[in-house]
């Protein structure tokens, strides 16, 4: 069953411990079946309750899967499989079209803010015991978020939106609870949920965000959460539009239980108007970073959500960091206030780029989609084959093994480092390296 790998340890977590340093090395590979409790605790002598308390640990871990009688197996991307690690390095001579970074040019300076940020703490030094969200930035928080129709909550301040959305679930889920994610979705989510001992399960998307009948599925299947992005969908650029939020309010207005979580990463770099469904449950939480469209080393993200929710995001993050820094609040502060970035300009640089390159795609009948943001999404037949073609003619591509579960194959270029000279060289590349195109896309 374990080809030549022996699974050792007398306690529960020696034995845990056995089975990851398996998976981490490679031994154990993804979808590997382990032995049934009973054979493996009569094997190493020990009571079969050690073994199943073993085996719980690695399931919370997201390392393992267990499927009633089909018995438990190494899941087929487990946690300490990151995502991120599928990447193209890039070798001299080859541009980089993979790594969803935005444009340095496009970031505004940060020198004045947090020059200012310093010198009102100066004037009033940030210590134990404040509160842990700036007043202003509260304000201009949420002033921002009733101009888009999010519903009232008080204001939480992350260390960026994948801490924010690590805190809510955890704040209502337990291991083995199963949470519904976009596929194509963003990588780091796609760790982070089994990393959580949660379960995701794949819903798929078009431009226009997660399909009504996939979500509704989902939930009809037991998921207790649902996870949408609002605007600039990693890696498919998809956008929720006003009838498809009416469509996933609908299916979602029969299930106050399930947890709502919105990624609305794209605030401040998108010019399409946002669709939020907060509110349509019981349990919701809205998340904007400020990494895209203000630089992603401030590491600082707004979140909103019902009382009971946000209350319990603060008294975990009271009992860790504590607080993030209110000099980073005050700086993104300044730099709403003294209007730093242009919204709209942004925007339009990154969608001529995006729309110059899914045009010239289209005219050579390749398949693309980039309804928002900085990333074009391409369906191929052969990923790891376009992957490759690209190195050799001097681009290097993200592999769509980074963002999807059961979504076809696909390639993801980020459009934020592109001239207008580089498009038709670019879109040549792909058409060659792409193939014919796949019969289902990206849904």
């Amino acid at each position: 069953m374990l080809g030549d790998y022996r699974i050792v340890g007398r306690r529960a977590s020696e034995i845990a411990a056995s089975v990851e340093q398996g998976v981490g090395t490679g031994r154990l590979e993804p979808g590997q079946l382990l032995p049934p409790l009973r054979e493996l605790a009569a094997e190493l002598g020990v009571n079969p309750n050690t073994v199943a308390a073993a085996y719980r640990t690695l399931r919370e871990r997201g390392v393992i899967e267990t499927a009633g009688r089909r018995g438990s197996r190494v899941r087929p991307r487990p946690a300490t499989t990151v995502r991120g690690s599928l990447r193209i390095e890039a070798p001299e001579g080859v541009r980089s079209v993979e790594k969803g970074n935005p444009d340095p040019a496009l970031l505004p300076p940060l020198g004045e803010a947090l020059a200012a940020a310093a010198r009102r703490n100066a004037e009033e030094p940030v210590l134990y015991g404040r509160a842990p969200v700036d007043e202003d930035f509260a304000r201009l928080a949420r002033a921002a978020l009733d101009a888009d129709g999010v519903p009232d909550g008080p204001i939480a301040v992350t260390s960026g939106s994948l801490d924010a959305t690590e805190r809510v679930l955890a704040a209502h889920l337990k291991p083995g609870d199963t949470v519904a994610v976009e596929d194509p979705g963003w990588g780091s989510l796609l760790d982070l949920v089994p990393a959580l001992g949660l379960r995701p399960v794949p819903v798929a998307v078009d431009d226009d965000g997660p399909l009504p009948g996939a979500v509704e599925g989902a939930l009809r299947g037991g998921a207790r959460a649902l996870i949408v992005t609002c605007r600039a969908q990693n890696p498919t650029g998809a956008a929720v539009s006003a009838a498809r939020a009416a469509e996933l309010r609908e299916v979602l207005g029969g299930r106050p239980e399930v947890l709502l979580v919105e990624d609305d990463h794209g605030h401040g770099f998108v010019d399409l108007p946002a669709h939020p469904l907060a509110g349509v449950t019981d349990r919701w939480a809205f998340v904007r970073s400020v990494a895209k469209a203000y630089g992603p080393d401030l590491r600082l993200a707004t979140l909103t959500g019902d009382a009971v929710t946000i209350d319990r995001v603060l008294g975990r993050q009271g009992l860790g960091p504590g607080w993030v820094s209110l000099l980073l609040q005050r700086a993104v502060v300044h730099l709403w206030e003294t209007g730093a970035v242009d919204a709209r300009a942004v925007a339009r640089a990154y969608g001529d780029r995006r729309d110059a390159l899914v045009r010239a795609l289209a005219r050579r009948g390749v398949e693309a989609h980039g309804r928002s943001g900085m990333n074009v999404w391409v369906p191929v037949a052969d990923e790891t084959g376009a992957v490759a073609r690209m190195l050799h003619a001097g681009w290097a591509v993200a592999p769509g093994a980074r963002f999807r579960m059961m979504a076809g194959p696909g390639i993801r270029v980020t459009v934020s480092g592109l001239a207008p000279a580089d498009i038709e060289a670019l879109a040549d590349a792909v058409a060659a390296a792409a193939g014919p195109m796949p019969a289902r896309g990206y849904a």
